[in-house]
């Protein structure tokens, strides 16, 4: 395996571990790089300049100390893990690494004098710096839904924490029969298969613990990354029926129902587009009409985290424009931004994404640095994503720049097979789990 494609599809510790050391060592031993946000891109870019060059001055800029991972965290909603499950501390990557950090909320950036100023008033230089901001989600996109109304009445827990938190109490003491609403984001939003995801979770829990209990996706939108094979997984496990435009892409036998279903997604031409919502009758208005329930989910729009903002790298898009071969911003040199607050493209915005962007990245820092040229980025992505406990989809994709500048797909086959067997759809599953712990190790440890 070349050095490229190792600093590239390196997923797991073990394999980065390995490779990396070796891949630079000459270059500008003083060069100060300032990362600001300690999420998964931020800490991989972090780990990744430290293991390709351990000369660098590597300083990483979270005003949280303890990461709360959002991928996987819809598993706290169905208890098959807790909150304290979804906490990742920094330690190797202060302690194995030598990655510094300043526990504070970055505040301003002067490109110029090419400084990060913090929320305390820390003034931190630097020659090279990357932004990793994640997402803001915009509460006011909804009508009647506000931050505060996120935070103790109608969670969105899309940022996992507290709101993720009270949205498992909700479901998981919800009234015998109830309702449960989740209302989808429009595009584009982290974590294209996760909203989906979230709604079969609660339907096989309900299912053995609340019975009667049913699950109403309203939707802005009339399809979804994986929804075809998440609509066979959702017919054979809870008897769903899809819209007929899809009975003839779906490529497998569908098991007929006459019962009413407990998962019911409504979409954006049979009016699921929310409209507002009424926070007191606990009702979301769509385009087809009310619906009245127990618990509601609203997943509002998105764009960059407020960060991104406050440095002057976003466009009216909401997102941060970058050159697609390096990912420096188009609006400020020397900056680069990654995951989901950047316009990749076909790239969607998930962990992978982030990871991925974060090591092409710092070879691109430390090649650049050492006078080479980095050569050509390929990206890869991988949604994991379950239908059921033991039911595993997967989308999984390859990425380059083409002919029109953009990054775009480049390979054909994506999903889960139509024709996949039991067995191989319960190791999707195995491999879902197994994903989340390698992918941690690979950013973290």
């Amino acid at each position: 395996m070349n050095t490229r494609r190792q600093f590239l599809l390196a997923g797991a510790a073990s394999l980065g571990l390995a490779s990396f050391p070796a891949l630079v060592r000459a270059g500008k031993a003083s060069a100060r790089i300032v990362i600001v946000g300690g999420g998964v891109g931020g800490a991989t870019a972090a780990k990744y300049l430290k293991l390709a060059d351990p000369t660098l001055q590597v300083t990483i800029i979270e005003k949280n100390p303890v990461y709360i991972r959002p991928y996987g965290s819809s598993e706290v909603l169905n208890r098959h893990v807790t909150m304290d499950d979804l906490q990742v501390r920094y330690d190797a990557l202060r302690q194995k690494h030598g990655v510094a950090f300043v526990f504070d909320a970055a505040r301003s950036l002067d490109p110029t004098a090419k400084t990060v100023t913090t929320a305390s008033g820390t003034v931190l230089a630097y020659d090279k710096l990357i932004v990793s901001p994640g997402i803001k989600l915009r509460y006011d996109s909804l009508p009647g839904y506000s931050e505060q109304l996120a935070e103790t009445q109608v969670p969105s827990g899309w940022i996992a924490g507290a709101q993720t938190a009270l949205l498992a109490r909700q479901l998981q003491s919800m009234r015998e029969g109830g309702v449960f609403v989740l209302a989808a984001p429009p595009n584009p939003y982290r974590c294209p298969p996760g909203p989906y995801e979230r709604a079969a979770l609660m339907t096989e829990w309900f299912s053995r613990h609340n019975p009667r209990a049913k699950v109403i996706i309203a939707d802005p939108k009339d399809s979804f990354v994986t929804d075809e094979t998440a609509m066979l997984g959702w017919n054979r496990l809870y008897g769903f029926q899809p819209p007929a435009e899809y009975r003839g892409k779906i490529k497998a036998e569908l098991k007929p129902s006459s019962q009413p279903c407990a998962l019911e997604w409504i979409q954006a031409k049979t009016g699921g587009t929310p409209q507002r919502l009424d926070a007191k009758t606990l009702t979301l208005h769509t385009a087809g009409g009310p619906i009245k329930a127990d618990v509601i989910n609203v997943i509002p729009a998105m764009v960059a985290g407020q960060v991104a903002f406050d440095f002057g790298l976003t466009n009216d898009s909401g997102f941060c424009p970058v050159h697609r071969s390096t990912f420096e911003s188009t609006l400020h040199k020397e900056v680069h931004v990654i995951g989901d607050a950047s316009v990749a493209d076909a790239m969607p915005k998930s962990g992978f994404s982030a990871n991925t962007q974060a090591k092409w990245v710092a070879r691109v820092i430390t090649e650049g640095l050492a006078g080479r040229d980095p050569g050509t980025p390929v990206w890869e992505n991988t949604c994991y994503a379950l239908a059921g406990k033991d039911y595993g989809l997967f989308v999984a994709d390859v990425f380059k720049i083409k002919e029109d500048g953009k990054i775009g797909r480049v390979n054909k086959a994506r999903y889960l097979p139509f024709d996949a067997t039991p067995a191989q759809i319960r190791l999707s599953a195995v491999y879902q789990q197994a994903w989340i712990q390698a992918f941690t190790q690979d950013i973290f440890a």
